[in-house]
C-alpha cells in the first residue's frame, strides 16, 4: 500500500492512497492583487501572497474532498468552490452541506463515521473529529462550525492519519487521544489572528500548541500545513520552524516542499 502527500496551497494537500485521491480544503485561486480579500466577512479581511503549486489540470480527477469548513476563503476559495462540483464525494460539516447545495457535500457530526466504497483501498473510513476555531471558547459559535478528520483503512499497522482542520488545542483533541491511535498528524498552524477584532483572538494553532499536540498524540510523523501565504497568519515561518527545532519533538516534523510528492507509507 503506497501512500503519498503533496502540498498544494495553504491547507490544501493531495493524499494518494493506493491510487485513491483525497484533496483537503481546496484553495486554488492565485495570489491577490493590490487589494485584500474578505476571509469570511467585511470585518475579517486578509491578503493571499502565494499561488497554488499545482494547477487544477495537474491535480486531475479527485475521488474525495475533505473540507474542514466552507465559510472561510483560506480553506475554500472561488476556484475551490467550482472544483468541488466535479468531485463525487465532499465530506464536511452539516452547515456546509446546507450551504453547498450545488455539490455532492455530505455533512458529518462530531465523531460520525463515513465508509467509502472503493476497490483501491479496503475498508476506507473517514471520521469527523471535533475542532474549535478560536482560543476563546465563548466565540466558538461565532467563528462557525469546523471539523477535522481521521483516515483509516484495513491493514494500517501504526494508526490513522489525522487532519486537524482549523483548530486550537482544546478538549476535542484530548478526546481524540482516547479514541484513536494517530500515526501521522497533519496540523493546521500559522497562529491565524485578527487583532483589530479582538486583541487576544487566535483561530489556529501556533508553534507552542503544535508541540503540545505532538506530545499529546505522540504520532510517528507530524506534517505542518496552513502556516504561510496569508496576511492573517501571525506567526512567521521562520519563528515557527525555530520554535519547533528547539523542541524535543523536532524529529517528528516533516516539512513539505509545496508541489513535491512525499511518500508516507
Amino acid at each position: 500500500m503506497k501512500v503519498t502527500i503533496t502540498h498544494i496551497d495553504t491547507a490544501c494537500v493531495l493524499i494518494n492512497i493506493n491510487g485513491y485521491k483525497i484533496l483537503t480544503d481546496p484553495t486554488l485561486d492565485k495570489k491577490d492583487g493590490f487589494f485584500p480579500q474578505y476571509v469570511s466577512s467585511p470585518m475579517a479581511f486578509s491578503k493571499k501572497y502565494t499561488d497554488p503549486s499545482l494547477s487544477i489540470e495537474e491535480i486531475g480527477e479527485i475521488d474525495l474532498v475533505l473540507l474542514s469548513h466552507d465559510h472561510h476563503s483560506d480553506n475554500l476559495d472561488k476556484k475551490g468552490r467550482i472544483f468541488i462540483q466535479t468531485v463525487p464525494i465532499v465530506l464536511s460539516t452539516k452547515d456546509a452541506e446546507l450551504r453547498l447545495k450545488d455539490t455532492n457535500t455530505i455533512g458529518l457530526d462530531n465523531w460520525q463515521e463515513y465508509n467509502v466504497e472503493t476497490e483501491k483501498v479496503r475498508n476506507l473510513k473517514i471520521t469527523a473529529v471535533p475542532a474549535q476555531h478560536t482560543n476563546i471558547k465563548r466565540l466558538d459559535k461565532i467563528m462557525g462550525k469546523v471539523i477535522g478528520f481521521t483516515i483509516e483503512w484495513e491493514g494500517q499497522t501504526n494508526g490513522c492519519i489525522y487532519i486537524s482542520g482549523d483548530t486550537v488545542l482544546f478538549d476535542g483533541i484530548y478526546e481524540l487521544k482516547k479514541k484513536k491511535n494517530v500515526d501521522i498528524a497533519i496540523l493546521h498552524l500559522g497562529a491565524g489572528a485578527f487583532p483589530y477584532l479582538k486583541k487576544n483572538l487566535r483561530v489556529t494553532m501556533n508553534g507552542e500548541e503544535a508541540i503540545a499536540t505532538t506530545k499529546l498524540l505522540n504520532p510517528n510523523a507530524v506534517i505542518p500545513i496552513h502556516y504561510e501565504g496569508w496576511w492573517h497568519f501571525k506567526q512567521s515561518t521562520k519563528s515557527l520552524k525555530s520554535e519547533i527545532e528547539k523542541s524535543e519533538v523536532k524529529e517528528k516534523f516533516l516539512w513539505l516542499e509545496s508541489g513535491k510528492e512525499a511518500v508516507l507509507v
